[in-house]
């Protein structure tokens, strides 16, 4: 398995599109673009994986799949995050893990 910066990185250049091109498309949660130094930064793991609203913003951008995105990220999905009942997270581990061992 790949790091979370390889894989973007890997999908950026199979788009062909440079860091400059990406970053200018990628915007924080100010409205501002993100800087390709900062770009450059996440693809080399030099920094964190960004937050849930610059990771919709790649998937979209890369036409890749938010929930790859986030599990390389080592983050929850919003919709998941806020399930409060031990039974049902339970539940879906057991779910998740039987997928990916049928596989």
């Amino acid at each position: 398995m790949s790091s979370f910066g390889a894989y973007l990185a890997k999908a950026r250049k199979k788009t062909g599109i440079s860091q400059k091109d990406l970053a200018s498309k990628i915007y924080k949660e100010d409205g501002s673009p993100i800087s390709p130094q900062y770009l450059n930064d996440i693809e080399r793991d030099r920094r964190n994986p960004p937050s849930e609203y610059i990771l919709k913003q790649f998937a979209q951008e890369l036409n890749l799949s938010l929930d790859y995105l986030q599990y390389l990220a080592g983050q929850l999905p919003s919709d998941i995050q806020n399930v409060n009942e031990p039974s049902k997270i339970e539940a879906a581990f057991k779910a998740f893990r039987k997928a990916i061992k049928d596989e």
